[in-house]
């Protein structure tokens, strides 16, 4: 019975491992995440450590996204920054992949604003910048102030119409 069981187990040569490792083109060290993490989840941590190890001395470009490459492959797979990250098997590693330029624009991570390799600026010469205006605008403080001049001129309007009120009365019954 014991020969039994024996030549009954089967054994996986392929176990999938419960999580995945990503490549920084970057630093060159291997980041592991959880199976099924996301991409923009992946790619903001592996920037904060950069950034958190560089002293913010700017000597590592920072990953804009993560792709899946295999040799021999012509187009890697790209992960989106709500894709799951997936294992394709041993041939595919996953890696970042960062602006070959160099230019720097910026990066959401979390609520602050760090700088990024990948700018979105068309033509590529220069990383645009978002600048910030404020929500109050000179538009917005005129259109304040003309809705206040109507309501007090229909204020005055009803106020000369009430106090005029008896005498129209007055003129209609009288013309009646």
């Amino acid at each position: 019975m014991a020969e039994g069981k024996e030549g009954s187990e089967v054994k996986h040569p392929h176990q999938p491992l419960p999580f995945l490792e990503v490549l920084c083109k970057s630093s060159g060290k291997i980041r592991r995440f959880a199976a099924g993490t996301e991409a923009r989840f992946a790619v903001n941590l592996i920037n904060k450590k950069l950034l958190s190890n560089d002293g913010g001395g700017g000597n590592f470009l920072l990953a804009t996204h993560i792709d899946a490459v295999k040799d021999g492959e012509e187009e890697p797979v790209s992960f989106g920054p709500t894709s799951m990250l997936v294992d394709y098997g041993s041939d595919w590693k996953l890696q970042t992949v960062v602006e070959s330029n160099g230019d720097k624009g910026e990066v959401h991570i979390d609520r602050e604003r760090v700088p990024k390799a990948y700018a979105h600026g068309v033509d590529g010469s220069h990383p645009t910048m978002e600048r910030r205006s404020s929500p109050i605008s000179l538009l917005y403080i005129g259109k304040i102030l003309l809705a206040f001049l109507l309501l007090f001129v229909i204020g005055a309007v009803f106020t000369l119409f009430l106090e005029n009120l008896p005498q129209i009365i007055l003129y209609i019954n009288s013309s009646i």
